[in-house]
């Protein structure tokens, strides 16, 4: 199996911020490398200690054999990644995302191994009537080419239900170097909290998903009994759409929570300014549509801060939903501390420069 970095692991295990990497499109929806690199460059100058590429936010449909996109982005992100690590900063975390049936997820972490990524981030939204069995072997298989993330991905936007069971097992796989909770859900959060802990690995790195409760996630004591003994674990970093948008601020957020985490003392503005973020989530993802307009809110931030030059997505029925643009409007006028507009207009031109 392809070997994670002893720097990067411990980069991972102390929680990093790791944007959900979008999908540059241009206004007649063709592929735009130049802003694609620009994106990565931006993500890397803002202080993100990795980028998932390939993911739920890069866009599924990438992997069409209509669209081919999916090795030119992992190419593209790896090769600007290559470019941030040689100015001698901390080597980003690569992770790539996998999707698919066995076959499929096979081959993608093969070629993830290729192009030099650290890890998979396994959607296993593909194996809708699969069980826990099904679903282990499955992930055990791919794990014997790469190094795993796992994955819970909010069923509305097409995650599936999994139990405290199957991640019970699935913390038991030995290339499992860490987990993005993301269902949007504090139960099934904590079931899988509870199962790493009960699984006894300490070194898997858990990161919040929930892009509805980023602040929380990350200040939160998860505190668990069994057999007489008190086991308490953290949530140490993100792997986040959100952070896909005003990253640099995400950065500063991060390092807050750690400084309160290390103090024993959350303050109320860093709790207030989680209700902000969760407001601004909401206005992002389309909450009140059902997410649907969830990964086009995303591109339109970037489209505005000039970034992207369009906010189309590959499917043209992703669209932003009525009202949402207002709602960006709204959020965007409320919390100006949590966006980095000064950050992009300052650095923008270079970016951009092939």
């Amino acid at each position: 199996m392809h070997e994670m970095h002893s720097s990067v692991r411990r980069a991972l295990q102390d929680g990093r911020v790791i944007p959900a990497h979008p999908l540059a499109l241009d206004g007649n929806g063709a592929f735009d490398e130049r802003r694609q690199r620009a994106l990565t460059r931006y993500y890397a100058a803002a202080g993100a200690g990795g980028l998932a590429v390939g993911v739920h936010t890069t866009q599924f449909a990438i992997r069409d054999p209509s669209v081919g996109l999916f090795e030119p982005v992992l190419a593209i992100a790896a090769e600007e990644m290559d470019r941030a690590d040689a100015r001698g900063r901390e080597p980003l975390i690569r992770i790539g995302g996998i999707a698919g049936r066995t076959d499929q997820a096979l081959r993608e972490a093969d070629l993830l191994a290729r192009l030099g990524y650290h890890a998979g981030l396994l959607s296993l939204a593909a194996l809708v009537d699969a069980d826990a069995a099904a679903l282990i072997a499955h992930s055990q298989a791919v794990g014997e080419r790469i190094p795993l993330v796992g994955f819970y991905l909010q069923p509305s936007v097409g995650g599936r239900p999994l139990s405290y069971e199957f991640w019970r097992r699935f913390a038991e796989i030995p290339s499992v170097i860490a987990i993005k909770i993301a269902p949007f859900n504090r139960y099934q959060t904590l079931d899988v909290v509870r199962a790493v802990v009960d699984a006894h690995r300490d070194d898997i790195a858990l990161y919040t998903g929930n892009d509805d409760s980023i602040v929380s996630d990350l200040v939160t004591p998860f505190q668990f009994h069994a057999n007489g003994a008190t086991t308490e674990r953290r949530i140490v970093g993100g792997l986040l759409g959100h952070w896909a948008v005003w990253t640099r601020p995400a950065v500063t957020l991060l390092a807050d929570c750690h400084s309160a985490v290390r103090a024993e003392h959350v303050p109320a503005t860093l709790l207030q300014r989680g209700t902000q973020i969760t407001d601004a989530n909401a206005a992002f993802f389309d909450a009140a549509n059902g997410f649907a307009g969830c990964i086009a809110g995303i591109q339109e931030v970037l489209r505005r801060q000039g970034l992207l030059a369009s906010a189309r997505c590959l499917n043209p029925r992703e669209t932003l939903s009525r009202g949402q643009a207002a709602e960006i409007d709204r959020v965007r006028c409320a919390y100006p501390h949590l966006a980095d507009d000064e950050f992009v207009a300052a650095h923008l031109e270079e970016w951009m420069r092939c």
